[in-house]
């Protein structure tokens, strides 16, 4: 027997599932001889690529992060004290391993099926307490992307909710964080909104001004007393948004208190890694009675079929596919599982203990102050939380050169420096510093002592906290890890991920997230950087976005990238600003129409709409593509005032437009540019790419073609993508330098976005190499087609291409359901009962599933789900044969619990076993909803988005 010496596992062995034999059998299936000539068939010539992707040979998985972990020693991790948003802290470890780096809080899909998402819409909701109890607000959402874009909300929110038209004034506080106001002038400037940055103590808000934002403490570390600043704002019908540390509000008095209107920030501190900028997530809280304008996702109490408390997403009406262009926000991702990490936090440490880490951190800081001042230095702060500032004068060059020696970063402002201290600083650090500083005095070490005793707030009485905080049980029973982790597993019990089957989402693309791309997250080199650490401290950080950047441009054809984006659809508003920019700078100031397809995402719309642009929907033909000739005649009507498209490709609906070159010619003979939206990039890498169809700028969703987790609903990436031409305008940065020629201000907080997890998709790039790349784009376009060929006898497919094939996702058609009472979310719902999540529901079209495979399915598993679909088509018959009932069966009963099928009384027409466990192989894996169908019109009369007071906890017991 000879032996292979020379063999190494292929990664894109392990990504694509399918493996020979049953790729045989699925194109056996669909009716090709190879995938070759399936690939023909579905993704038109004219558009395909003429040469294979040059991208790096592909890497095993030792290789990658044998080879990463060399880059990752270029990150220099020193000790941060650079505040300014952003700070280090303790993850618990039992937080660390049973959240951060388990797949079954990473892989889940956002919970609009929350039956089973109860988990993560609890964890949810006890974020959502936490930050209502700590800022003393009414109502808050479910986190955004990050501190500077949730400032942006609250500014766009304010202005939406104005009374006086007229009024165009924004005050900016000027000891907001620098990368907040940098966000602020981009939201602000499509809307002609007037930024007044200045002295909040001095300004005159009688002339114009509809909102002001302060932050608290302020940039500078120092907490001022905003009440008079909050009577004067309202006095002149002028709405308050407050930026607020958490951590802080354990200690000082909440803005809720004092007069905020609206208070965000981050829950960053709250356990979540730094990351070099993140992802963290943003909070967002206010009053009751904005509780319809507030951005993002609500989560809320309701009721199940079984009259039992039940969880779900409230008023969603408000989501972007609704109300497109009329949407306040185009917010579509969150920071879900970062959110859930900070709930965590809060549950583990409860009141008391959050306040022994603000009081610790605090106290360090009065100690590091009163030292610092013993031996000579002056320090300018009256009152602070953990924030000093020193005046330095001639010696700032000194002990800057002294911090680096010792390996700390401070942060330095001309002569003055602010000393920032975090939840992982300790007593031998203050006395650290205190060396640092004594020694450029001439002060010899031994005889320096660090002030330890008498150690007294400088919080005056006035600003000091004396209400309660998280008093609920949740934060008060979980302190041992026992019963952290059992508290933690119940949860997660409860909600259906990747680990339990496949998540056929059409246009969310649910791939396999390896673990291998995931390992390095946590690494320290990558976890613990500031965002805003020196450039020769993160030349690893460098490499990967040097890397990443060339790879995504050879994938997309463009000739840079930018990846700040945190989200899809903050991409999508960063290139049509990048578009914007494109034309005012040729003076072309005029042209503000984006033309948009009718079956377009929502947020496209909604990008538009913030990016101060007027939408002009083209038309969709019966068979879903668009409408070329009503896409010319509105074009050249428009023509002079034309500013872009936007278009998905593959469309919408699954399938590859033949006259995509069209389309896009015919926008730039039109003076216009094309925004292509990525979010079916899936179907295209090593196929065809945005550039060769045409295409100007294109936003990748990450968290889609590019391996990044969905973690329940967030975190996300969405860089951008753009011609040679638009190159110069990508987006700037007001702290780190990474402005081009002609940058646009920030579109997010930190220069690169959420960095530590472009690394996600570094690794599965680096991996899959061209061959494994292209590879995946063809195995997701066969498994698509095949689960096509089996549910086409059953369902109808709503579009094809002109050979009767999908794209990488399908429509299947319900609608003529409906006529014996099935409804598209009857189907949805039964799904459940055979372990399986829905596909999309009700997007594009009202009243169908968009299903969508990936790659990373092997056969067996797109058969259970045809299987499963097929079962569901013959309940649907027997109801409509009257076999079953039209009112009591079992796809309007659905999802059936383990409690109600093991119940004393059983009353329905169907048995248990069929409500239950349908198919055989249902019962080998069974996965129980936790709760029966929510009721969500229940939860929108009576809106609760917190956790359900002490007293209800009684009433039960009673």
């Amino acid at each position: 027997m000879s032996l292979n010496i020379n063999y190494t596992e292929d990664f894109k062995d392990r990504h694509i599932a399918p493996n020979s034999a049953d790729t045989d059998a699925m194109l056996s299936t669909i009716g090709v001889g190879s995938l070759n000539e399936l690939i023909e068939q579905t993704v038109p010539q004219q558009i395909r690529l003429k040469q294979p992707l040059n991208l790096p040979a592909a890497k095993s998985e030792k290789a990658y992060l044998e080879s990463l972990k060399q880059t990752a020693s270029l990150n220099k991790v020193f000790k941060s004290y650079i505040g300014q948003g952003y700070y280090d802290t303790i993850t618990p470890a039992v937080i660390l391993r049973n959240v951060m780096e388990n797949p079954g809080w990473y892989t889940q899909y956002t919970p609009y099926q929350a039956e089973i998402a109860q988990g993560r819409l609890q964890a949810l909701l006890n974020f959502q307490t936490m930050v209502i109890d700590l800022t003393g607000m009414e109502i808050a959402n479910a986190s955004l992307l990050d501190e500077g874009t949730a400032a942006a909300e609250a500014m766009f929110m304010q202005y939406s909710l104005r009374k006086n038209q007229a009024a165009k004034k924004f005050f900016v506080s000027e000891l907001v964080f620098p990368q907040t106001i940098d966000i602020l002038k981009t939201r602000a400037n499509p809307f002609g909104i007037e930024l007044v940055i200045g002295d909040h103590a001095n300004v005159d808000l009688t002339d114009g001004f509809f909102g002001a934002i302060v932050q608290y403490p302020a940039g500078n570390g120092e907490v001022f007393d905003y009440t008079a600043f909050a009577e004067l704002a309202h006095q002149n019908n002028v709405k308050l948004t407050v930026v607020a540390d958490l951590l802080s509000l354990t200690l000082l008095t909440p803005p809720g208190e004092w007069g905020a209107d609206i208070v965000v920030g981050t829950s960053q501190r709250l356990g979540v890694p730094m990351g070099f900028g993140g992802p963290h997530a943003a909070y967002f809280a206010t009053k009751e009675e904005y509780k319809r304008s507030i951005p993002g996702r609500i989560i809320g109490v309701t009721i199940d079929s079984n009259n039992d408390y039940a969880l779900r997403m409230a008023l969603q009406t408000r989501e972007q596919h609704i109300r497109r262009d009329k949407a306040t926000s185009n917010i579509c991702t969150a920071q879900a599982l970062l959110a859930i990490m900070a709930s965590f936090y809060a549950v583990y440490h409860g009141p008391k203990g959050l306040k022994l880490i603000a009081e610790r951190t605090h106290g360090l800081t009065v100690s590091l102050a009163a030292s610092l001042e013993q031996i000579g230095y002056k320090q300018l702060n009256k009152v602070y939380f953990d924030t000093i500032q020193l005046d330095l004068g001639d010696l700032k060059d000194s002990i800057h050169r002294e911090c680096i020696d010792h390996e700390i970063n401070l942060n330095f402002k001309g002569t003055t420096v602010t000393i920032s201290l975090d939840e992982t600083t300790s007593l031998e650090d203050v006395k650290v510093l205190t060396k640092i500083f004594s020694k450029v005095q001439g002060i010899g070490a031994d005889r320096v002592e660090v002030v330890t005793e008498n150690i007294n707030t400088v919080i005056p009485e006035t600003l000091q906290r004396t209400s309660a905080y998280l008093s609920h049980p949740v934060f008060n029973s979980h302190h041992s890890e026992h019963e952290m982790l059992r508290y933690i597993k119940s949860l997660e019990s409860k909600d259906l991920s990747l680990t339990h089957s496949m998540i056929p989402l059409g246009s969310c693309t649910m791939k396999l997230n390896a673990t291998s791309e995931m390992i390095p997250i946590t690494w320290a080199e990558f976890g613990r950087l500031h965002p805003f650490a020196p450039a020769d401290q993160v030349g690893g950080y460098y490499t990967v976005f040097n890397e990443l950047n060339n790879w995504l441009s050879e994938i997309t054809g463009f000739a840079a990238m930018s990846l700040q984006p945190n989200a899809g659809a903050q991409g999508e508003y960063a290139g049509l600003m990048v578009i914007r920019a494109y034309h005012q700078d040729r003076g072309d100031h005029h042209r503000n129409v984006a033309l948009i397809p009718s079956s377009a995402h929502g947020t496209n719309p909604a990008s538009a709409a913030m990016a101060g642009m007027k939408i002009v929907v083209v038309k969709s033909l019966e068979n879903g593509n668009i409408d070329v000739e009503d896409l010319k005649a509105k074009a050249a009507q428009y023509k002079d005032v034309l500013s872009c498209l936007m278009v998905t490709y593959p469309s919408t609906h699954g399938v590859f437009e033949e006259s995509i070159i069209e389309i896009c010619n015919v926008i730039h003979e039109h003076g216009g540019q094309v925004y292509m939206d990525g979010a079916n990039m899936n179907a295209q890498v090593g196929l065809t790419s945005p550039a060769n169809i045409g295409a100007d700028v294109c936003h990748l969703n990450l968290h889609k073609t590019f391996c990044i987790p969905h973690g329940g609903g967030g975190p996300g990436m969405g860089p951008i993508g753009v011609a040679k031409h638009l190159v110069k305008y990508l987006p700037g940065h007001a702290v780190v330098d990474i402005n081009n020629e002609k940058s646009i201000n920030a579109v997010s907080a930190a220069p690169w976005g959420s960095a530590s997890i472009l690394i996600i998709s570094h690794a599965y790039i680096a991996m899959m190499g061209s061959e494994g790349l292209t590879d995946a784009t063809k195995y997701a376009i066969l498994n698509a087609n095949y689960m096509k060929a089996r549910l086409e006898q059953h369902y109808p497919v709503l579009y094809s291409g002109s050979q009767g094939r999908c794209a990488h996702e399908m429509i299947l058609d319900c609608r003529a359901f409906k006529a014996f009472g099935i409804e598209v979310v009857d189907i949805a719902k039964r799904l459940m009962d055979y372990g399986f999540h829905a596909p999309t529901v009700s997007f594009p079209v009202a009243g169908t599933l968009m299903v969508e495979p990936t790659e990373s399915e092997p056969k067996h598993e797109l058969d259970r789900f045809c299987e499963a679909m097929i079962s569901i088509r013959k309940e649907i018959s027997e109801v409509e044969s009257g076999t079953l009932y039209k009112i009591d069966n079992p796809l309007k009963n659905a999802p059936h619990t383990a409690v109600t099928v093991t119940g004393d009384v059983w009353e329905h027409p169907y048995s248990r076993k069929v409500a239950a466990f349908p198919l055989p192989y249902v019962a080998e894996h069974k996965f129980w909803p936790a709760v029966g169908r929510v009721n969500d019109s229940y939860g929108d009369r009576s809106l609760v988005c917190a956790c359900p007071p002490i007293e209800s906890y009684a009433e039960e017991l009673a």
